[in-house]
């Protein structure tokens, strides 16, 4: 069971009331990168890992992200405070409220809908999801997932601090930062706790495709590197090997009772169109200029 700690796991200094920056910081209460959706990513994880060591540090993990998340939510909280009591006492002229209103982004409509609170929507309003928890019940999938989303959250907190100068949410954010490069830290150990622990799953790859590379992308700028060069890979660039790479003659086919066959016989000849054929179309009858060249009706 969780128990609430009345303090917060890092102090909230906030200068100023600023609407504007408290909208921005939402995409990190309810956005995709935000706290809320990887405290559930990693709290169900652990739910279901079978590992003792992996659940542990899982739930460790999804209680801190909760923990962050009061923290984002109460930088929020703060920035809105002042147009959070004018806009419930209409403390200000109608014109200076609009105008505390519109600070910025969507700022009007977090104080109009949800009175200042911390909602659970991104930076543009979208509400929170379930769809942004992309776990699939595989260790070495999800771990990997773990990692990128704690980069991703690492990276919109970087772009956070670099709009602001208040010094007391800079603080804040720094360390809320920090903690998503020492969860991928976590994530990473455990990962390579796994031996083996690529590629995902128990099923092993086909040897024929296993180490090819097709350079299927034509033109100026091709490239060559580490991920495609080199004794582990076999570099395809010979466009008659890049098709139908089974061996087959590429095509799709399947096997039809006589019934069948005959039936998908008598759709196509239904719905066949006549090469030879030349309508005049609605379009053509309703043609205006730069509708481009048109079939002419003939008397």
């Amino acid at each position: 069971m969780f128990m609430h700690n009345k303090k917060l796991m890092y102090t909230v200094r906030v200068a100023e009331p600023n609407p504007g920056l408290a909208t921005l910081m939402l995409e990190q209460f309810g956005g995709p990168q935000g706290e809320l959706a990887a405290a559930m990513r990693y709290f169900t994880q652990a739910l279901a890992d079978e590992d003792p060591g992996r659940k542990d540090m899982l739930l460790d993990i999804a209680t801190e992200e909760l923990s962050h998340l009061e923290v984002i939510g109460s930088i929020v909280s703060m920035l809105n405070r002042g147009v959070k009591g004018e806009l419930a006492e209409g403390a200000l002229e109608e014109a200076d409220l609009y105008m505390s209103l519109n600070d910025g982004g969507e700022s009007h409509t977090t104080s109009i809908l949800y009175g200042g609170a911390p909602a659970l929507v991104n930076s543009a309003g979208v509400p929170w999801t379930a769809a942004y928890i992309d776990s699939i019940g595989d260790p070495a999938c999800d771990l990997r997932s773990n990692i990128a989303a704690e980069s991703r959250a690492k990276i919109v907190y970087e772009r956070l601090i670099n709009v602001t100068d208040d010094a007391g949410i800079k603080d804040a954010l720094t360390f809320l930062m920090t903690r998503e490069i020492a969860h991928q830290k976590s994530f990473e150990k455990a990962l390579y706790a796994m031996q083996p622990n690529f590629p995902a799953g128990k099923l092993p790859g086909h040897p024929d495709f296993a180490d090819k590379y097709y350079s299927l992308s034509q033109g100026d700028g091709e490239a060559r590197g580490p991920w495609n060069e080199g004794e582990q890979w076999e570099y395809v660039d010979d466009r008659a090997e890049q098709a139908a790479v089974d061996g087959g003659d590429g095509t799709a086919q399947v096997v039809l009772s006589a019934d069948e066959l005959e039936t998908v016989e008598a759709l196509a000849a239904r719905t066949a169109s006549d090469p030879q054929a030349n309508p005049v179309t609605g379009a053509d009858l309703g043609a205006g200029p730069g509708a481009g060249k048109t079939t002419t009706l003939v008397e």
